[in-house]
């Protein structure tokens, strides 16, 4: 929704599309790009790629508008339709006015553009939609609604819950702002992972998805420009305007049209609200359209007083209309890549963003980076996908390729406090996160010539890099004041002529959304004390130092000392001056490294503080909780009315079926006539109440007529269901008999009897088999036969269940059969040595032969031994079992 360019470089690292469900119970999460005009919801769930969630209407966006007619809250396109016949009904364009007081120049401006909605100021100062005399909207609730529906879609597509969520924000978006966002989105009943700036999104989609580069190039920097122009309130990077977007140009075809048919003796349409909302939305469609077309006609039925309009307009026309907004779009990016300090040069432009679309833009933009603009990526689409695998990195149970995202402050920002110097104050400011800083990061300020309690500032910084004209839409450039109270108690706690006093030290962090949060305050100290001191009372210190001085190496007592004397052979009393000094300075580093070193005990207090915001007070905890129960109610009303009309639908549509049902021969054969009769009764009657009376009766009545509708129907339907499905159920039974006796005649050649070779099975198991075929040859034989001497309407004897029991134990018996069949081995003979004499002895394959016992394979083998379970297949690393060459009692191992 915003004009928005920034140098972004991305390392080639992350740059490797990765992405795998870490969890086979990972949640699914999910982006919502918000714009003024549209939402675009991305998702990730394990085991699915990220996609884009369709609608309803199974589009890929959905028009952020929300609409309430007669009880009914619609949204998307539905809520478009009723826009058109009742636009004081039909809310959008709503982002606009998040995060801003009710004399913001946005808001005034968002009046004259839309006069027919009614704006009055709130208690917090902002403004609020009059929908009627007893319901009133906040931007906060109208938002939130559109993230619970996006919430609802997404839930819809992939069949699960979901409850965290990465939102695009135009990077324009300021303290409030931000805030007013995340506190919508936690009344959507979403958790917000980030707000990530629109652009930031886009780059990491270009950086991940679309550039082919390999992981051995992980050094290679890429520069990109990011030119998002879309929207109500447009911004540039390093120079911002919020008067140059899609949005504005839409606005300038809307007037060129009511000037045509003003020319052509059209009525005053400005006072019509319909009127003004159809050539809003036609000039929208005409917009896009002359994107790709030279020429088209504007064309609307019935625009005002039963008249039609239609006109004419050319490219070359709508150029015109906004001859002065391209030249500001060149201007755009010069400022950009001088405010990048030169870092930008060569950097690649990639557009983003449904106005983009137009040839004026596209050919200022090449004239003033020499180069196509890149259109390698989905300009509506890319902020979408590239939140949605930053959420996937963010959330629990995802592995994706590396990626580091650094975003920059746009809205420098600063503190500013009171010191008394020479018994005058004197303000100063200190500022805390600088034009471009990076963020997330934690900054600390501190006080450190305070000694009373005092208070300080947190306003935005100067704006140097915003021409004047435009600041103020970024509205009050004070955000907050923190007043500090215990100061002076905190510093008396800790004094002495070992403590060095640090200052206040405020801690504050700018997260990864973009908004600045105290985190604390604490006054730091450092005492600087011994170990001498620190242990002076020990009792073990003092048991350390003698058994220290029993084992010391340079400590001696006096008669070690004569023995050692009397040892020694006299020398010259040079040598012997030298050996003093040199004892002597050993004695004098000893001491030196024995003395106990200072050390340094950091010391803090924390401060109370109370923070108040000044530039847009946020929900209060009533006020949340009173806006989430009035869209709980919403929910609830949303609810009860989908639940009503598909009862209602069931209904209707169960009716329609069973009158055409009970009038066909094959259905009516399958009841007696009284039943028939009353069937068609029943639906007739139900059939003109529900056109009657009963078109406004609730869920629960259609839901009883449902059922006593069904009560009558389904003994007739039941059977009609059995005499269709019977004929093949039958053929799939003689089917399996058929297939059933041929495997018995072969079985029966498998038996010891028939084959001494191949004796796979007992007698015992063909006679059970056969038994199984002969029952259930006879049962078929006799249930067809009792079958066929009832009538229709007569209850089943021979039902699809019962045969489908009797092919399930038949089929039970001759897997068995097969099953065995198919691990059977032949036995083989093998050779073995008894009382020095050989002899052949049948065996079967699977045990070992005392030839083997060594570990020798004989020659007719074919299978290697199994493994028992305690023994390891040896992986490299892995414990294997060990088997002894002279315990032959587990060589079959």
């Amino acid at each position: 929704m915003a004009l928005n360019i920034k140098m972004y470089s991305i390392l080639c690292s992350i740059l490797v599309p990765l992405l795998l469900s870490q969890n086979a119970e990972a949640a699914a999460v999910i982006s919502i790009d918000l714009g003024s005009e549209w939402m675009k919801i991305g998702i990730v769930s394990p085991g699915v790629p990220m996609e884009i969630v369709l609608n309803k209407e199974s589009k890929r966006k959905t028009p952020a508008v929300v609409a309430f007619r007669d009880g009914v809250r619609t949204f998307g396109e539905d809520a478009v339709n009723v826009g058109v016949r009742f636009p004081k009904n039909t809310y959008k364009f709503f982002l606009d006015l998040l995060g801003k007081s009710f004399d913001h120049p946005l808001v005034k401006a968002y009046k004259e553009r839309f006069p027919y909605y009614d704006l009055v100021e709130s208690d917090r100062g902002t403004p609020v939609f009059v929908h009627d005399e007893n319901t009133k909207f906040t931007p906060e609730e109208l938002v939130a609604q559109l993230l619970a529906k996006a919430k609802e879609f997404a839930e819809i597509s992939h069949g699960q819950p979901i409850s965290e969520c990465v939102i695009t924000v135009p990077g324009y978006f300021n303290q409030a702002e931000r805030r007013a966002l995340k506190d919508a989105a936690a009344l959507a009943g979403l958790n917000v992972l980030q707000l990530i700036n629109d652009y930031t999104a886009i780059g990491i989609n270009y950086g991940i998805f679309r550039r082919k580069v390999g992981i051995s190039n992980i050094v290679t920097f890429i520069y990109l420009m990011i030119y998002h122009l879309s929207g109500l309130i447009p911004f540039m990077w390093g120079r911002c305007t919020r008067t140059l977007g899609g949005f504005e140009m839409t606005l300038r075809l809307r007037e060129h049209l009511i000037k045509a048919w003003l020319a052509n003796g059209g009525g005053d349409v400005r006072a019509s609200p319909r009127a003004m909302e159809k050539l809003l939305r036609e000039a929208e469609r005409l917009k896009i359209v002359l994107s790709a077309n030279t020429e088209h006609y504007a064309q609307i039925e019935n625009l005002l007083d039963d008249k039609d309009f239609k006109v004419l307009v050319t490219r070359a026309e709508f150029e015109e209309l906004c001859s002065d907004l391209w030249s500001r779009v060149s201007g755009v990016i010069q400022r950009a890549v001088a405010s990048a300090a030169g870092s930008g040069e060569g950097a690649k432009l990639v557009l983003a963003g449904g106005a983009a679309r137009a040839p004026a833009v596209h050919e200022a933009l090449r004239k003033v980076v020499g180069h196509e603009p890149a259109r390698s990526i989905n300009a509506d689409e890319a902020a979408t996908m590239g939140a949605v695998y930053r959420a996937a990195s963010l959330a629990t149970g995802y592995k994706v390729a590396p990626l580091n995202v650094r975003d920059a402050v746009l809205l420098p920002i600063q503190v500013v406090f009171t010191r008394n110097v020479d018994g005058n104050e004197k303000l100063i400011k200190r500022t805390l996160f600088g034009p471009m800083n990076p963020y997330p990061q934690k900054k600390v300020i501190t006080f450190n010539k305070h000694t009373d309690d005092f208070s300080f500032n947190v306003n935005y910084a100067e704006l140097d890099h915003i021409p004047s004209t435009e600041l103020k839409y970024i509205g009050s450039l004070n955000l907050s004041q923190v007043i500090l109270s215990g100061v002076s108690e905190a510093l008396a706690k800790h004094v002495g002529d070992n403590v060095e006093h640090k200052g206040i030290k405020a801690h504050f962090n700018m997260d990864d959304s973009g908004i600045l949060n105290l985190i604390n305050v604490e006054f730091v100290a450092e005492k600087t004390i011994t170990e001498e001191d620190d242990d002076k009372d020990s009792t073990l210190s003092k048991i350390g130092s003698t058994i220290s001085k029993l084992f010391s190496s340079d400590s001696e007592t006096p008669e070690k000392a004569e023995e050692k004397a009397e040892d020694k052979p006299k020398e010259s009393e040079k040598n012997e001056t030298k050996a003093n000094e040199t004892t002597s300075e050993k004695q004098n580093a000893t001491e030196t490294e024995n003395k106990p070193k200072p050390k340094v005990v950091v010391l803090k207090e924390p401060i109370k503080n109370e923070e108040q915001i000044l530039n847009l007070q946020p929900l209060s905890q009533e006020q949340f909780k009173e806006s989430k129960n009035k869209i709980k109610e919403l929910n609830i009303i949303d609810k009860k009315r989908v639940e009503r009309e598909s009862a209602l639908n069931n209904l209707e549509a169960f009716v329609v079926d069973a009158q055409l049902k009970i009038d066909m021969e094959e259905y009516a054969e399958c009841g007696t006539q009284e039943q028939i009769e009353e069937i068609k009764k029943l639906c007739s009657e139900t059939s003109e109440w529900l056109y009657e009376e009963g078109y406004e009766a609730d869920t629960e009545t259609y839901e009883a007529k449902l059922a006593l509708l069904r009560e009558k129907t389904n003994p007739i339907f039941y059977k009609h269901w059995e005499h269709r499905e019977r004929p093949d159920a039958v053929a799939a039974i003689r089917n399996m008999l058929n297939s059933s006796q041929e495997f018995l005649k072969m079985a029966k050649n498998l038996t010891k009897d028939a084959n001494s070779e191949r004796d796979v099975f007992t007698d015992v198991e063909i006679d059970v088999l056969e038994k199984k075929i002969t029952e259930t040859q006879s049962w078929l034989n006799k249930a067809i036969d009792d079958q066929n001497q009832l009538k229709k309407n007569e209850d089943i004897k021979l039902t699809v269940d019962s045969i489908r029991e009797k092919m399930s134990n038949l089929d039970r018996e001759v897997k068995y059969l097969v099953n065995k069949m198919k691990i059977w081995r032949p036995k083989k003979p093998v050779k073995k040595e008894s009382d020095n004499k050989t002899e052949t002895v049948i065996e079967n394959e699977k045990e070992t032969t005392p030839d083997t016992a060594d570990g020798a394979e004989t020659e007719n083998q074919e299978e290697k031994p199994e493994v028992l379970p305690e023994q390891k297949e040896d992986t490299g690393g892995e414990e294997t079992l060990q088997i002894s060459d002279d315990n032959p009692e587990h060589s079959e191992l």
